[in-house]
């Protein structure tokens, strides 16, 4: 299973990188979060942090709604079936005002903060993990304290996190499809 899903994702992987490649020759480098929402410097940390993932094998959806009705900013799923979950603060109002990313916790195996190189990161929870990250890039900081989900919440997860990421690639082979995302 493992083998056939490295095989579907090598496939897709062939097939977007000849899509960026016609994009790099007319990409301004702006940055744009997936609903809009997002303040530009939380857009500018969550592409890095998605660029950083993905170079270590992990697959990502952001923007994901969870079963309590939460969004997670960026959920990230292993070939193993690890689900991690990162929280982006754009700035230190951003993080004492929210309070919900305890509600995440249940929802994934790791969690982590997201912040810039000059956010004042010693008042991320040491169980927290923590990631620096900018526009471009990103860098693993400190790990956090695992919490192993339960059979029956990770195939929950899994779902929910495939089927997002079906309906999300839908919609851009098809804007007119019908879908509202």
């Amino acid at each position: 299973m493992v083998k056939h899903a490295q095989l579907c994702e090598g496939n897709l992987i062939f097939l977007w990188e000849s899509c960026v490649q016609d994009n790099r020759a007319r990409s301004d480098d702006a940055v744009t979060s997936f609903d809009r929402r997002q303040s530009p410097v939380a857009a500018e940390l969550q592409r890095g942090v998605c660029r950083a993932l993905r170079a270590l094998g992990l697959s990502i959806v952001t923007e994901l709604s969870l079963a309590n009705g939460r969004r997670a900013d960026v959920v990230a799923l292993s070939g193993g079936g690890d689900v991690l979950i990162v929280e982006i603060k754009s700035c230190l109002l951003d993080y004492q005002s929210d309070g919900k990313w305890r509600d995440y916790l249940p929802f994934c195996d790791r969690l982590y903060f997201a912040v810039a190189a000059d956010f004042p990161h010693e008042i991320i929870p040491t169980s927290a993990g923590l990631i620096l990250a900018d526009r471009y890039g990103a860098e693993l900081v400190r790990e956090p304290v695992e919490e192993r989900l339960s059979a029956a919440r990770r195939k929950a997860m899994m779902l929910c996190f495939a089927r997002a990421a079906a309906l999300r690639l839908q919609h851009h082979l098809d804007p007119a499809c019908g879908l509202e995302l």
